[in-house]
């Protein structure tokens, strides 16, 4: 971190001519003609408030930056300049509505300069590419097609389990959980199921996420520099996988529907035209990343809070035995198993509100438009935070306890609880995240019950949250 403040103050030294032309510009013509701006500041010139906007992430607290805003400012809208772009901020389950709503009408995917750095080779904000991919995606993401992977995650989280888990007195859990979520990504999107060939690979990947929402300093030794180079020796490895798989499809020794890649590699647009290999590496390197680290996430945060609340843990435990249980000896766990465990989903849903991995995201308004009685010019960035309604009193009660029970009947009210964003933008692998942890919760608590070693562990999100010192937790495992 002291590196990353250096190179900071470094880039502000850099750029102080520049800075001086920022801080003395005249506004932009017009602005005030339209109406009030939404009230904030913006900061230091250049970064603005990345710097704080970041760094109570690194404290453990990333809601402080949008609580104390809406507090002094507005709670539904404030101003700020994040990732070197004028930024509103949207708060409440009124402005989640909004920007989810109005996608592509009044605003559009926007995200910072470091995402095309690291996926350069296209646009990656592009309408026609989202579309493109919305139509490839969902033949492997929605649940009747998620049905046929249950067994194959059952496998593979079992053997995750014996190897990583097993015959240990304790464990580090984050580094666990990243490497168990990689495994199945990487069998489930290009079939790569080799342990040597996933330990491989991983490592890399623990530098791709934060270079993608980190300050774009493309300098030696910095985090966003490893993210490049580690997102470039991926994406070779990649391109070789992509390679290999078109000479096995024309061979027959692949299958057309064995996984993401074949179907990338096989899918047509209407004017008949295949995507290009770089570009298919591209998107896979995106999805390895979000059904990476996002689920890693989770997964480690329901150890945690299972370690913490005894009661919670037996709820879980109980069910999950149930349905052990019920199973012949070698029998998988499939579809219907995994409807049984409405309990266990509804920890991970209250574990995914009080720890979300996605913190929020980014739109770019495409045309000026007024929202709560303020003017959004046209280009500025928009933000929507999970935390300004997860941890919300308005919308959650009590928003620091721990409550499954929120989750049961209805639910929350609508646009109140997004771990997965909303809209046309919600991200699609949302039912694979639900297979995976529950397979992960069920193999867990069977297994073992445990205990923290670092009771007051601190937590960091950069950019996911993540317990600082990985979890380590003492195992006792249930007595056969």
């Amino acid at each position: 971190m002291e590196l990353l403040y250096v190179s900071l103050l470094t880039l502000l030294v850099l750029l102080f001519p520049l800075s001086l032309h920022f801080l003395f510009k005249k506004t932009k013509p017009g602005l005030g003609e339209v109406g009030r701006l939404p009230p904030g500041k913006t900061g230091w010139p250049i970064v603005g408030e990345s710097i704080e906007f970041l760094s109570t992430g690194w404290k453990g607290h990333p809601e402080k930056f949008i609580f104390d805003r809406m507090s002094k400012y507005s709670p539904q809208v404030f101003r700020t300049s994040l990732m070197l772009e004028d930024a509103a901020v949207f708060c409440g389950s009124a402005g989640n509505k909004f920007l989810f709503s109005n996608e592509n009408k009044l605003v559009t995917a926007w995200w910072p300069a470091s995402v095309d750095k690291v996926f350069p080779s296209s646009d990656q904000r592009s309408k026609e590419e989202a579309i493109k991919m919305k139509k490839l995606l969902p033949t492997f993401f929605k649940p009747v097609a998620l049905q046929k992977y249950v067994g194959v995650m059952d496998q593979i989280t079992e053997r995750h389990f014996a190897s990583d888990w097993d015959n240990n007195k304790q464990v580090v859990v984050y580094p666990l959980t990243k490497r168990f979520t990689f495994a199945l990504a990487c069998k489930i999107f290009v079939s790569i199921d080799d342990p040597d060939e996933v330990a491989r690979l991983v490592v890399p990947f623990e530098s791709i996420a934060t270079a993608i929402l980190s300050i774009p300093l493309d300098l030696p030794g910095t985090g966003f520099r490893r993210g490049i180079n580690a997102a470039n020796f991926i994406r070779k490895e990649l391109l070789a996988i992509i390679k290999q798989r078109k000479i096995d499809l024309a061979k027959g020794k692949a299958s057309p529907t064995q996984d993401i890649l074949s179907h990338m590699l096989l899918t047509s647009d209407e004017n008949g035209k295949f995507m290009q290999e770089y570009d298919i590496a591209d998107k896979i390197l995106g999805l390895l990343i979000g059904g990476h680290d996002t689920a890693s996430s989770a997964c480690v945060f329901i150890v945690k809070y299972l370690a913490e609340l005894p009661e919670i843990y037996d709820g879980v435990y109980k069910e999950q035995m149930e349905i052990a249980e019920s199973k012949a000896p070698g029998e998988l766990l499939n579809w219907d198993d995994l409807t049984k465990m409405k309990y266990s989903w509804n920890v991970a849903c209250e574990v995914l509100r009080l720890a979300p991995p996605l913190q929020g995201a980014f739109r770019e308004a495409i045309t000026d438009f007024m929202y709560s009685g303020f003017s959004i010019p046209k280009g500025w960035k928009l933000y929507w935070s999970a935390n300004s309604t997860h941890k919300n009193p308005k919308f959650f009660p009590e928003p620091q306890k721990f409550d499954p029970s929120r989750f049961e009947g209805a639910g929350p009210a609508p646009f109140t609880f997004v771990p997965f964003g909303g809209g046309p933008r919600m991200c699609p692998g949302k039912e694979y995240a639900r297979v995976e942890i529950l397979v992960f919760m069920h193999h867990l608590v069977k297994r073992f019950k445990w205990e923290k070693i670092i009771p007051d562990e601190k937590i960091v999100v950069n950019p996911m949250p993540c317990p600082a010192k990985g979890l380590p937790i003492r195992l006792y495992p249930h007595k056969a």
